[in-house]
């Protein structure tokens, strides 16, 4: 039976998280086995936000190490940039011919980045952010995203315009679905909804065992538990999170103990730093591996950008004979 495909992106933001591991890169890893996948590093996204390019190659460098180290298997899940496969500009504009400004403005996830990033004027190519990514999925055929709460509204754009380009020439698109993250996303450390580098409230996936143990320390945690004996909340407590995650175990004791003021905030971050410490040891090891052979990593992505190249001039090459440009 032929697999499902999916495509799966992220922006090359630098080193990544154990957030991106919880909210995207676990998932990825579950179902690269299960479906034909793809992953695509989305450097062309960088520009909707932030208009310097000096460091998005470096960049990218560094997230896929962490790809690897986690678990992503090249070999089964192509790895490629977006600005190496020219079809995914030439399937942008045509399918920006398929929307309005005004179905664009709608979008709740272009609201929330505007307000988080403090942007005043909004320029094209960020109100398009949704129709590149339609590109991007649908390049590939992709028949299921796995994607956040808060993306669902792209993956719903995306089959709006996939349903729209076959109307108008032909079927050549699926509608994809999406496919929700089990896990609810990771608060910061300063108790944040989001971890995010720009807020520095991150555990990154290469921390040192002493930088993980230093960071935890600072976390904030229930503010009226003030000395071990209080009684604490767990549920409002972002460490308590993180138990949920990589120590689920002891979960049910750590919960008693803390309401009952048995265990103090001191233990329960140290605790908590030693499992997410047991957590990154293999991922670090990795990661030396392909920091010291960076040649490798260069490999992988040219082959993953030839394997995807090749799929999307076939897509191309199709929507071209159904709007009979060629």
């Amino acid at each position: 039976m032929t697999k499902k495909r999916i495509l799966s992106g992220m922006r090359p933001t630098g080193k990544l998280h154990i957030g991106h591991y919880v909210g995207a890169l676990e998932n990825w890893i579950a179902l690269q086995n299960e479906y034909e996948s793809y992953h695509l590093i989305a450097d062309y996204h960088v520009l909707t936000t932030d208009l310097a390019t000096d460091e998005i190659y470096n960049n990218t460098i560094d997230m896929v190490i962490d790809w690897l180290a986690t678990g992503l298997d090249h070999e089964k899940s192509p790895f490629f940039r977006q600005s190496q496969i020219k079809e995914h500009t030439e399937l942008f504009l045509i399918f920006s011919m398929l929307i309005t400004k005004a179905r664009l403005e709608r979008n709740p996830t272009l609201k929330e980045q505007a307000r988080d990033l403090n942007i005043e004027n909004v320029i094209y190519g960020h109100l398009g952010y949704p129709v590149l990514q339609a590109a991007d999925i649908l390049l590939y055929k992709g028949e299921a995203v796995p994607v956040g709460e808060d993306q669902v509204p792209h993956v719903e754009i995306t089959r709006e315009i996939a349903r729209r380009f076959n109307n108008q020439y032909g079927n050549v698109f699926p509608e994809p679905e999406a496919l929700l993250t089990n896990f609810a996303r990771l608060p910061g450390l300063d108790g944040d909804s989001k971890m995010s580098k720009s807020l520095g409230n991150t555990i990154l996936l290469s921390d040192e065992p002493d930088v993980v143990n230093q960071k935890l320390r600072k976390a904030v945690t229930d503010p009226q538990k003030v000395r071990k004996n209080d009684p604490g909340r767990p549920e409002i407590c972002l460490v308590f999170t993180y138990h949920k995650k990589f120590n689920p175990p002891d979960v049910p004791e750590i919960e008693t103990n803390c309401r009952s003021g048995a265990l103090g905030c001191v233990e329960c971050k140290t605790r908590c730093a030693a499992k997410i410490n047991q957590f990154l040891e293999p991922i670090i090891e990795k990661r030396k591996y392909y920091e010291n052979n960076i040649d490798i990593v260069k490999n992988i992505l040219h082959e993953g950008e030839t394997k995807a190249k090749s799929v999307a001039e076939t897509t191309m090459n199709e929507v071209r004979q159904k709007m009979k440009l060629g």
